[in-house]
């Protein structure tokens, strides 16, 4: 079976490396992909969110799935126009991708639904919302912009001056564009964070081993909020007692409450978890795979992932069985200089070798481009070093031996990947 993968960073690596180990995978391509990629599958030169172009190529092609990987062409429906023309797709179609997509639409599906979320309210005029923040007077208090905005709309504010700093940059100056029309305030909770990605076909969901991701640019949890700096999974909080309790509380109603509402699930839902005093509450749903997640989760699954995701296109995920690894996975994020500010592109990568560094890591690439044999940056995120373990600190010893072996000027990396506190 021929495959497309839209998107071009380090989990559409993770998720090509993962479908190439399948005997039934054809040939593989990869729209746009990136350098490191272009080893591994044919990359084709179409925008990830260019749907007629992605459509008509499916169909030149005759692919036999396209795997839509990121977040903006799946709530612009790349999935409903694939389907249409008879093609299979992995991903939710548009109106069920709205779970992402919309703040507001996810918020008010766990209070219509009884799922455990951070209280909150919802404001459209930057005034009415700072005056909820002064009244309120509870810091720190989280803003959050409506829409997509890749991974960095939301703002942690210790105060009102920032709060209002914050409405003013998502409401007035459109930093995340459209995005930004609305916020959601809402309390701040505490706890250890855990992600957990699931497969599910809109009837049955089968979660897959728990992560743990690191958002802020700098070590110690400081400096800005990033699309994720490193990750391990397991995540050392999430208990089985916990998981089931998250089955229970979560999960489940999610896939019943999305069904209620004529918006049936399919693909990857990935729940953002807080483990609070009071229970586990859904900090945010993404529709797809997560990144850098994906690229510590796929590491350790068994099960073919094709079959997988035929199951799932298939509505038959019920009778798939899934196993995992028990080993460790951890993924170091080695980034530009001033990520997720500004960044120089086109630097030259010192010590990439076709298979890692260190035996038993591999490193995928998110952000770069093959010249004349030669990877060069281009992205903020620009490699995901990532290695199996016995034990969650062999993992981080073996990805960090690997990390050390590659240079680019400003290179720029967290030190604490995997550190509990």
């Amino acid at each position: 079976m021929d495959i497309l993968v839209i998107g071009g960073g380090g989990r559409e690596h993770a998720i090509v490396r993962k479908l190439k180990e399948s005997p039934r995978a054809g040939k593989l391509y990869c729209a746009p992909g990136n350098g490191g990629i272009a080893r591994d599958a044919e990359c084709v030169p179409i925008s990830a969110m260019d749907i007629p172009a992605v459509v008509a190529f499916a169909k030149e092609k005759k692919v036999g799935l396209v795997f839509v990987a990121p977040d903006d062409p799946l709530a612009a429906g790349m999935v409903d126009a694939l389907e249409k023309e008879g093609i299979p797709a992995f991903g939710p179609r548009a109106n069920a991708a709205v779970i992402e997509a919309s703040k507001v639409f996810s918020k008010d599906l766990m209070k219509r639904y009884h799922i455990p979320t951070a209280q909150y309210e919802v404001f459209s005029n930057p005034e009415e919302a700072a005056a909820y923040i002064e009244k309120n007077n509870r810091y720190p208090i989280v803003v959050k912009a409506d829409g997509l905005a890749l991974g960095k709309g939301v703002l942690i504010c210790q105060n009102l001056e920032e709060a209002r700093a914050a409405l003013k940059e998502i409401m007035e100056d459109r930093v995340f564009g459209a995005s930004g029309s609305r916020v959601v305030v809402e309390e701040f909770l505490t706890g250890p964070e855990v992600s957990v990605l699931a497969f599910t076909d809109g009837h049955t969901i089968k979660p897959m081993v728990s992560s743990k991701d690191h958002k802020r640019a700098l070590d110690n949890d400081q400096g800005l909020n990033t699309g994720g700096m490193g990750t391990v999974s397991p995540n050392p909080y999430y208990t089985e007692e916990m998981a089931e309790q998250c089955m229970k509380t979560i999960f489940l109603p999610t896939i019943e409450a999305m069904k209620k509402e004529g918006r049936p699930f399919k693909g990857c839902l990935y729940f953002g978890l807080m483990l609070t005093p009071d229970g586990p509450k859904v900090i945010e749903y993404n529709a797809r795979f997560g990144d850098p997640e994906t690229q510590v989760v796929l590491p350790r699954l068994k099960t073919d992932l094709l079959d997988i995701v035929m199951a799932v296109v298939e509505e038959r995920l019920e009778d798939q069985p899934i196993q995992w690894s028990q080993e460790a996975c951890a993924c170091v994020v080695m980034a530009s200089g001033g990520y997720p500010g500004h960044y120089e592109k086109g630097l030259p990568i010192e010590g990439l070798e076709e298979n890692g560094q260190v035996e038993g890591a591999v490193v995928y690439h998110a952000g770069t481009v093959c010249k004349d044999g030669k990877f060069l940056t281009n992205g903020g995120r620009v490699l995901g070093v990532t290695a199996l373990g016995d034990t969650l600190e062999e993992a981080l010893g073996k990805a960090y031996q690997a990390v050390e072996k590659i240079h680019w000027q400003g290179v720029h990396y967290r030190k604490d990947i995997g550190r509990t506190k």
